[in-house]
């Protein structure tokens, strides 16, 4: 027998391993008849590395599949990359203004091709670091939201919405980025706590009312003063409008009474801004109010502010309070900590807008997706999340789709003027030169619209510059990777969508693993999609995992120095070490403070499973065997032999039962005592006084069957060692079968 080192060294098999199962297709589904298994990846940013949020979630799934592919299912992961919009735009923004150049410059054309230029360079990245990681998806399943078929999906979705006439455009008041210079959904908008200046003052020395602000910049659009129906302070001037002269400014302000006002803050009278507000606005059509906009898209003061027209926002604040001081109106100003709504993307703080946008109505839409999972078709993982979801669908506002950006899925709706006038721009012209689409309709009412995938014939036409939601592309991932909308398929047996034999065998999924941070933007909206284009739900199971904080509970950032990179603890400990020490703390814990003597751990278990193979090995030699590994349980010849199989047999169970109920660190925590301490410290410090090497071979096997899927590498590195002494049947212990409890009884 050729010698084993002493020490188990993952740079020396990691690659060698990975490619023999990529060479022999391994991670493809086979040809079983049994019902499938499949996990459709959530798509990392095709910007985006590695970082331990992936790598966590990834082990997750791939732990999964492994185990799936092992029991005899036919097992499909697929991989893919998501476009990322307003998060790729940036990253070439970023990289054009180092050359000195604009993406306006540019134009939208050769824009674009510097965006798919830099996918094309870069957007690989993180598909080599999952295959570091071990993951086994079926790379030949790989996608992209923006390859042509599932362009194709996209505009098919939306030319369904719009025909049932559940898509619609309308002005309404939203989230606005002045940076990325687009429209924002409200789950897209991250709230980040600050220390703010709350100023006490009054509108002129005539109004009657203190009111309480942050941001004195927006009370030039205020129109009412809001109080609580049941604050008795307040209520003789409910109903009233007043004439105010606000640092110059001309208001009639009307005093009105809803409930949403808060009578504990400030002075419990707040004045409503309805076109820079989403509170404001909501408000303000519960009331009829007025809508003056006074903060422009660049974030700059609007013409509607008066003199402090061209300020910024920050310099429009202070001028006011300067003012108000002035005229003895400032009454206080103290401290308060509030939350900052910024861009989830560059953190620049929001500006709602008044904007005309389109919009996906989600009243049908939430019904199924609701009833599914009170019903429990669709389950959760913690149980707990099944409210959080639940709540969220039945408080659903209609979904803001359009973005003002240039990389993504350009929406199919298609514009012609019907009559030009001497004096007004060609629609071509117009849309060529504007910096955004806002309120296109206003400018050119006069306009033929049309909806669908192709140009019209005609002269003319021109498309709408907007793009969609990036989560609008996505929510159609679990069947558009699988060849929806099939056109060339057949219906369904019940009459339902043409699938193709990917659909029919894959669809619906399995389970879907990812964070409580997507819950909404993600999961929520598969959820509905499913059921509406696919009259099925998307997948049976969502696994929810923990978010992974540093060893201080602060959130991971590589950009505040407190991120931990994956890469770096694979190439110092290993990908098996890595995956074992994430799964190891993943306990049920919704926050998880990472700490390295977990990695460091899983190499040290790795190196013991190694040296116990090194004893199984020299022990076989020694005895001459030549048992070959069966299904067959061996024969106990002793005390020992019986206790270490009835322990085997206990793990098998407890890992099933484990990996059933998503418990990945109580699975780990189990085989790590089972190997460490009833295999090495009992067994076979037992078995040096009187070997039994078929029952030592027998339990290392299956030992490496049930650890496999947490760590594929130094299990099949130690599979392909037994394999090459004849002592194991199958070729490969990723395509070996799992371990059945009857066997080990």
């Amino acid at each position: 027998m050729k010698e084993i080192s002493s020490q188990y060294n993952p740079k020396e098999t990691e690659d060698k391993i990975y490619k023999l199962w990529e060479e022999s297709g391994a991670f493809s589904p086979s040809k079983s008849e049994e019902p499938a298994f499949s996990i459709v990846i959530p798509p990392p940013n095709v910007t985006g590395s590695l970082h331990m949020g992936h790598a966590l979630n990834n082990t997750i799934q791939d732990i999964l599949i492994r185990r799936a592919r092992m029991q005899g299912f036919p097992t499909l992961w697929v991989p893919g990359t998501d476009h990322a919009g307003i998060a790729t735009q940036n990253v070439v923004e970023k990289k054009l203004a180092k050359e000195g150049k604009t993406r306006q410059e540019l134009g939208r054309d050769k824009f674009i091709f510097e965006i798919e230029k830099w996918v094309d360079e870069y957007g690989h990245i993180i598909i080599d670091q999952l295959k570091s990681l071990g993951c086994s998806c079926d790379w030949s399943h790989q996608r992209f939201t923006m390859d042509e078929g599932y362009k194709e999906a996209v505009n098919t979705a939306f030319k369904h919405y719009y025909d049932k006439g559940w898509i619609y455009q309308g002005e309404r008041v939203i989230n606005w980025c002045t940076r990325c210079q687009t429209a924002l959904s409200d789950i897209e908008v991250e709230h980040l706590d600050q220390t703010a200046k709350l100023y006490y003052f009054k509108y002129d020395k005539n109004f009657p009312i203190t009111i309480a602000t942050t941001r004195p910049e927006t009370k030039l659009g205020d129109t009412a003063v809001a109080v609580n129906p049941k604050d008795k302070r307040y209520q003789e001037y409910i109903g009233n409008t007043f004439k105010v002269n606000f640092v110059g400014v001309e208001r009639e302000i009307k005093v009105i009474a809803d409930p949403a006002v808060d009578p504990e803050f400030g002075t419990g009278a707040v004045g409503v801004t309805p076109a820079h507000s989403l509170v404001d606005y909501e408000m303000a059509e519960r009331h009829g109010l007025d809508i003056i906009k006074v903060i422009d898209i660049y974030g700059k003061m609007a013409k509607e502010a008066g003199t402090f027209e061209g300020l910024k926002t920050t310099e429009a604040a202070e001028k006011i309070i300067e003012k108000l001081k002035n005229d003895g109106l400032l009454e206080k100003e103290e401290e308060i900590t509030n939350s900052l709504s910024v861009c989830y993307r560059c953190n620049r703080p929001i500006e709602p807008q008044p904007s005309k946008q389109w919009f996906l109505k989600m009243a049908e839409l939430a019904k199924p997706a609701i009833e599914a999972v009170e019903k429990g078709e669709i389950k959760f993982y913690p149980e707990r999340w099944t409210k959080v979801y639940l709540d969220w669908m039945k408080n659903l506002k209609d979904w803001c789709i359009s973005r003002q950006i240039w990389w993504g899925h350009q929406i199919p709706v298609w514009y012609k003027q019907k009559q030009i006038s001497n004096n007004q721009l060609p629609i071509s012209n117009e849309l060529s030169n504007n910096k955004n689409s806002i309120n296109l309709e206003i400018r050119n009412s006069d306009l033929e619209i049309y909806v669908g995938e192709e140009k019209p014939n005609g002269e003319n036409w021109i498309q709408s510059p907007d793009v969609l939601d990036t989560w609008f592309s996505s929510a159609l991932w679990p069947f558009a990777t699988l060849g929806w909308p099939a056109r060339n398929a057949s219906h369904n047996d019940a009459g339902g969508p043409k699938e193709t034999e990917d659909l029919k065998k894959y669809y619906p999924t399995s389970v879907i693993s990812t964070a409580r941070d997507i819950l909404y933007l993600w999961v929520a909206r598969m959820i509905f999609s499913g059921y509406e284009f696919m009259d099925k739900k998307p997948f049976e199971k969502v696994y929810i995992h923990p978010t992974i904080f540093n060893k201080e509970g602060k959130r991971m950032s590589k950009s505040l120095g407190t991120g931990v990179d994956p890469l770096e603890l694979i190439d110092k400990y290993g990908a098996d070490a890595t995956r074992f020490g994430l799964t190891y703390i993943n306990t049920g814990i919704q926050d998880l403070k990472f700490d390295e003597e977990a990695i460091l751990t899983g190499k040290k278990f790795a190196n013991k499973l190694w040296n116990i193979n090194r004893f199984v090995c020299q022990q076989i030699e020694i005895s001459k065997s030549k048992f070959l590994i069966s299904n067959e349980i061996p024969k106990a010849k002793n005390s020992n032999d019986q206790k270490i199989l009835e322990k085997l047999d206990l793990i098998i169970k407890s890992t099933n039962s484990n990996l059933d109920q998503f418990r990945f660190g109580q699975a780990a925590h189990d085989l790590y005592d089972f190997v460490w301490h009833d295999l090495a410290d009992f067994y076979i410090e037992e078995s040096k006084k009187e070997p039994n090497s078929e029952v030592l071979l027998y339990v290392l096997a299956n030992t490496l069957k049930i650890l496999h899927p947490i760590m594929p590498f130094v299990t099949e590195e130690i599979w392909q060692v037994l394999r090459s002494q004849n002592l194991v049947e199958e070729e490969m212990l990723i395509k070996a079968k799992w371990p059945s409890v009857e066997n080990a009884e």
